[in-house]
C-alpha cells in the first residue's frame, strides 16, 4: 500500500509541476500575468545574455532528446520501475523548464512591434490558439499516458499498463505533429518581438525541426509499415491541399 501511494504521489507531483510551469511559460513568453516575463529583469551585455539563454534552451533540448530515446528508457528502467519512467521524464523536463524561465537573461530590444489595435488582438488570439492546439492535441492521442498518469494508476491498481494503439484522430489526420505545430504558432505569433523572444523562437523552432526526425526514426522502428504509410500520406507540419492528399493516398494504396 505504501509503495502504491508513493507511485501515485510521484506521478501526480510530476504532472502538477508540469501544469504549473506550462501555464507560467504561456505568461512568460507573453510578458503578461506572471511575475516575470521574458523581457523583464536587469539587462546585461547582449552576447552574454544570448550565450546564457542558448545554453538554457540547449539543456532543455538535450534532456528531451536523450530521455525520449528507447535506449535511455531501457537503461533508466534498470534503476526505476517502468511505471514511473514516463513521470520521471515529465519531472525532468519540467525542472529544466523551471530553470529556463528562472535563469533567462532578458534581451528586451525590440525587433518588431505591431501598433494596429485590431491586428494586435488577432496576433494574441493566434498565440493562445497555438497553446490550445498543443494541449488539445495531447488529448487526441492519450493525454494521461503521455504525461505518465496512466502508468502510475495501472501500477497502483495492479493492472497491466496497455500503451495507446497507433490511430489517426482529428488533427493527426492532417499533420503528423500537431503538438509541434501548436508550439510553432505560439513561438512566432506575437505583436511585440524582442531579441530575447526571437532567440527563443529561433532555437525552439530549430529543436522541433531536428527533434521530430529522431522521434520519427523511433516510430518507424517501432511501428514499421504502418508508420511508413502514415508518413507517405500525412505531412509533418503543413496540411496538404485536398488534391495533394488524394495523390498521396493513391501512392499509399499502390504501395499496399
Amino acid at each position: 500500500m505504501v509503495r502504491r501511494i508513493l507511485v501515485i504521489g510521484y506521478g501526480l507531483t510530476a504532472y502538477l509541476l508540469f501544469l504549473g510551469v506550462f501555464v507560467y511559460t504561456i505568461g512568460f513568453l507573453a510578458n503578461a500575468v506572471v511575475p516575470r516575463g521574458i523581457d523583464d529583469g536587469a539587462v546585461g551585455p547582449l552576447w552574454i545574455a544570448a550565450l546564457a539563454n542558448a545554453g538554457l534552451l540547449g539543456a532543455f533540448a538535450v534532456q528531451h532528446t536523450v530521455m525520449a530515446r528507447p535506449a535511455f528508457k531501457r537503461w533508466l528502467t534498470r534503476s526505476v520501475p517502468a511505471s514511473i519512467e514516463r513521470s520521471t521524464f515529465v519531472l525532468a523536463a519540467s525542472l529544466v523548464l523551471v530553470a529556463v524561465v528562472w535563469l533567462w537573461q532578458p534581451m528586451p530590444e525590440t525587433v518588431w512591434t505591431v501598433e494596429t489595435g485590431w491586428l494586435r488582438v488577432v496576433l494574441w488570439v493566434i498565440y493562445l490558439f497555438g497553446w490550445l492546439m498543443v494541449v488539445g492535441s495531447t488529448f487526441m492521442i492519450d493525454h494521461f499516458d503521455l504525461f505518465g498518469l496512466s502508468q502510475v494508476v495501472a501500477r497502483a491498481t495492479d493492472r497491466a499498463h496497455v500503451p495507446p494503439s497507433f490511430r489517426l484522430t482529428l488533427l493527426y489526420r492532417f499533420v503528423r505533429h500537431p503538438i509541434m505545430v501548436g508550439f510553432l504558432i505560439a513561438f512566432w505569433a506575437t505583436p511585440d518581438m524582442s531579441q530575447g523572444r526571437l532567440l527563443f523562437a529561433l532555437l525552439g523552432t530549430g529543436y522541433i525541426l531536428v527533434g521530430v526526425r529522431f522521434e520519427e526514426h523511433d516510430l518507424r522502428e517501432h511501428l514499421g509499415e504502418d508508420y511508413a504509410r502514415y508518413e507517405a500520406e500525412v505531412p509533418r507540419f503543413v496540411p496538404r491541399l485536398r488534391g495533394q492528399r488524394g495523390q498521396a493516398r493513391a501512392a499509399v494504396d499502390v504501395d499496399r
